[in-house]
Order: C-alpha cells, then structure tokens, then sequence
C-alpha cells in the first residue's frame, strides 16, 4: 500500500505572508525521503496555497507518483495536459470551502466528466475520481470511465463509536466493489495517526494520500519524521491483518 502525502498547507503557511517559506517543493522531497511514495498537490481556481511554479518544479524533480487533485475545467485540464502529472485526481471544488467537503456529484457531472477522463486520457494520464463511500458511485465512476476512485473518508474519520464502525463498513463495501469492477481503490480525507489502522487493513486498498495530519506533526518533529510515523503505522496494520 502507498503513501501519497499531500503538500498543499506548507504552501498555506507560506501564502499567508506571500512569501516564499515554507516551500512545498523542498517540503515533497523530505517527505519522499521520510517514505513517501507519492505526492499530492491541489492546484485550486483561486490559488490559495499551491502555485503554478510548485506544480511544475514538482514534475520536474519528484522522482515518485505525481498526483494533482483538480476540479474538471477547462483551465485545469490545460495544465495538466501541459505538465503531466502521474495521476489526476478530480474533485469537487467551492470557493468558500476550507477544505474538500465531500465526494463528486456524478450525476450532474456526467457530461463535464466524461470530457475531462477523454482529454486526459489521449494525453496519457489516468484519472481517478474523489467519490463517497457509495457503491453506486463507484458503478458510475466506471461507467463514466475513471481508472481509479478515491474513497472519501471524512464522514469516517469525523465519527466515534458505532457511527464510525458503520462509515467503515460502508468504506469497506466500495472498496470491494472497486475491485469488482476493475478500478483501483485509494482512500483520504481527514485521516490521522489515531485513525488511519482501520483504514489501511481494508484489503484491496491501492493507497492511502493524507496530508493536513502529516503536516500538523512535521510542526512539532519534523516532515522526515512525521512520514516515516504514518508509514511505520500502515505497516503495522498490514502486519496484524
């Protein structure tokens, strides 16, 4: 099972004086030598943390899975086509959010999808789509044509008690479905050291992409450190299945 870990709240930090440190890049290349094996970066509408610079002077230095989260746009599809990350990963975006609040609205998609996976396809990138912990969004995400789907896990990792266990099994249940269906399966969205053990037994999980938790920590011990943590954590938990 991978580790993608996403970059975009060091460039937050650094957005909120416009200055240039902390750096993303210089932040994705202790990260890969704490483990990392992959890179996350959202390039939103509005810029608010990673830049265009970030972007490509990621493609042009790290060694692992590149993977942009992007809304399906004109613009973004431009960039990506441009700049050839290893993987795209589309998702749903809103200006006043904080934070991705939740997996696509396939339905209403479907047509701006369907175009999005086509141009990005003939320019040799795969799409994965960020979707909830719904079977049915996994039937559509295959029918639309994405070659991978990124489970949301906010609602799981927001939970306590018997509520929690019940978004874990609905995890579970698209995961499995995934695979049923010939799609790899990721998942994310608020995972943490004290809630990531479930996840990363699910069998059949491709990889695991976290990034505000891992940066959180990389305050206090460092990015190095704080990877190689989260890494050593997935082990464990593919050890004891």
């Amino acid at each position: 099972m991978i580790l993608g870990v996403n970059v975009d709240h060091v460039a937050t930090v650094r957005q909120a004086r416009k200055t240039f440190e902390p750096d993303p890049v210089m932040a994705a290349t202790l990260a890969i030598l704490g483990g990392a094996d992959g890179i996350t970066v959202h390039l939103r509408e509005d810029r608010r943390h990673i830049q265009d610079r970030d972007l490509q002077l990621l493609r042009e230095i790290v060694p692992v899975e590149l993977n942009l989260e992007m809304a399906a746009t004109d613009e973004m599809i431009s960039i990506a086509t441009r700049i050839r990350p290893d993987l795209v990963t589309i998702v749903p975006e809103k200006r006043e959010e904080l934070t991705t609040e939740g997996g696509l609205d396939l339905d209403a998609m479907d047509q701006r999808l369907r175009d999005a996976v086509k141009r990005l396809n003939v320019a040799g990138i795969p799409v994965s789509f960020f979707i909830n912990p719904s079977i049915s969004d996994v039937d559509i995400s295959k029918d639309i044509g994405a070659q991978m789907v990124e489970i949301h896990t906010g609602h799981y990792a927001n939970a306590r008690g018997e509520k929690q266990q019940e978004e874990l099994q609905k995890i579970k249940a698209a995961i499995e479905r995934a695979r049923l269906n010939g799609l790899k399966a990721n998942a994310g969205h608020g995972l943490t050291y004290y809630n990531v053990k479930p996840i990363a037994r699910i069998e059949g999980l491709r990889g695991l992409y976290i990034g505000h938790s891992i940066i959180s920590r990389a305050v206090l011990v460092g990015i190095e450190r704080a990877v190689r943590e989260m890494k050593e954590l997935m082990i464990k938990s593919q050890i004891q299945l």
